[in-house]
């Protein structure tokens, strides 16, 4: 029973988080939700799409553990704010990846063995050290002046410095990286993919569904509240939309607005507005004739203030439940198109895609680089159908206690 004074919000509320499964769901959720918002804080890899490839150590174990030389990029590279490090955003590396097993310092040189799992000795690469530990200007040679280096930097400015100096410095520029979950066939830390991939599949989710219920809630109120010639019309529509398959749908949505990220959220969403205007239809025309209904044409209120202000707040409730499995669906869609190849382009790291990278793997050793994508997939849409059906059990007046 309802508590006195309280919401019925609050009071739903209440009975979800009482659902153990429903609220298994709403951490599962919350969790990708704070990790696709953080972005490229949190990731380990904080390159834009996590896409500092380093072909050298492609395809390696979950643990992975090499010494990283970074080498200053010869280019002017900006430092992003704060805020666009989080979703989408990221931070472009100032310098380049290079894999090393052991290196030396000879004289104003660096020479460093790189990384090499079959060759007994890897490829040996020479640097000055001032092509390590600076942007330089290529347009300007670095002179020398006694002991001391003077070093034309890309932007404009010089600095000036002896031998010893940068040898000291080199070693803050050779430091440990750890591959939590390996690295994928390019050679891409896997750990921050997953990570990115969780953007993806929320936003695709959260701007479909944003769709549906803008076109379904619209049409669905209409032709329930209009009835006559305009409810055949929608229902036609409802009909003709509703028999084609889903998957189809979108395909030919996606192949006629072009290949892309934008295009699929657009297409999944212009496909899954059919349910949510035929459970508005049919909740509006149960209540379209209540007292509370006809109060307000008494009164002399409007067609659309009777409608999105006094019918539609009380079907909200089915409405929310097929959200939430709408959102399920629309992340298993995005997946699927991903993994087609008419989904996120490359280098976007969705979850689909990353499994289509890697679904060749499955037979050996290296099966985790499609499984673990796929295993995100698998939680995330169970998390939203678990709290779709606690949604449900919460909402339904007969489940209300003391009843």
């Amino acid at each position: 029973m309802q508590k006195e004074g309280q919401s019925p919000i609050i009071e739903t509320w209440h009975k979800l988080l009482k659902n153990k499964l429903a609220f298994f769901g709403i951490v599962i959720i919350a969790l990708f939700t704070f990790i696709a918002i953080l972005g490229a804080l949190i990731r380990p890899d904080h390159t834009p799409d996590a896409n500092n490839q380093i072909l050298e150590i492609s395809r390696k174990k979950p643990g992975f553990k090499v010494s990283i030389l970074k080498v200053e990029l010869n280019k002017e590279i900006r430092k992003v704010p704060f805020y666009k490090m989080l979703f989408f955003g990221g931070q472009e590396h100032s310098y380049t990846s290079i894999p090393i097993s052991t290196y030396s310092i000879n004289g104003d040189t660096l020479v460093g063995v790189v990384y090499s799992e079959t060759a007994s000795i890897g490829q040996r690469r020479v640097y000055h050290l001032a092509d390590v530990l600076y942007s330089i200007d290529v347009l300007k040679k670095i002179e020398i002046q006694g002991d001391q280096y003077i070093i034309p930097l890309n932007n404009g400015s010089v600095v000036k410095t002896d031998l010893q100096s940068m040898q000291a410095l080199i070693p803050d520029r050779i430091l440990p990286k750890y591959y939590l979950l390996g690295t994928d066939k390019f050679g891409r830390d896997l750990f921050s993919r997953v990570l990115a991939g969780a953007v993806i599949s929320l936003s695709v989710g959260f701007i479909a569904v944003f769709i549906s219920l803008i076109i379904g809630i619209t049409l669905g109120a209409i032709a329930g509240y209009y009835r006559g010639w305009v409810d055949d019309i929608i229902m036609w529509l409802i009909n003709v939309v509703w028999s084609v398959p889903t998957i189809l749908l979108v395909i030919a949505v996606t192949l006629a607005l072009g290949k892309g990220f934008s295009q699929v959220f657009i297409a999944v969403g212009l496909t899954m507005w059919v349910e949510v205007a035929r459970v508005v239809r049919g909740q509006i025309l149960s209540i379209r004739e209540k007292e509370f209904v006809e109060a307000g044409r008494a009164l002399g209120y409007s067609n659309s203030r009777i409608i999105f202000k006094h019918i539609l707040p009380n079907v909200m409730g089915p409405v929310i439940v097929i959200s939430a499995a709408n959102f399920a669906s629309a992340i298993l869609i995005e997946a699927g198109l991903s993994f087609l190849g008419i989904g996120a382009q490359i280098p976007m790291p969705s979850w689909g895609g990353m499994i289509k990278d890697h679904y060749h793997y499955i037979t050996t050793d290296l099966a985790y680089l499609a499984i673990v994508p796929g295993i995100c997939i698998m939680f995330l849409v169970l998390a939203f159908m678990l709290v779709g059906n606690g949604l449900r059990e919460a909402l339904d007046i007969k489940n209300t206690d003391g009843m």
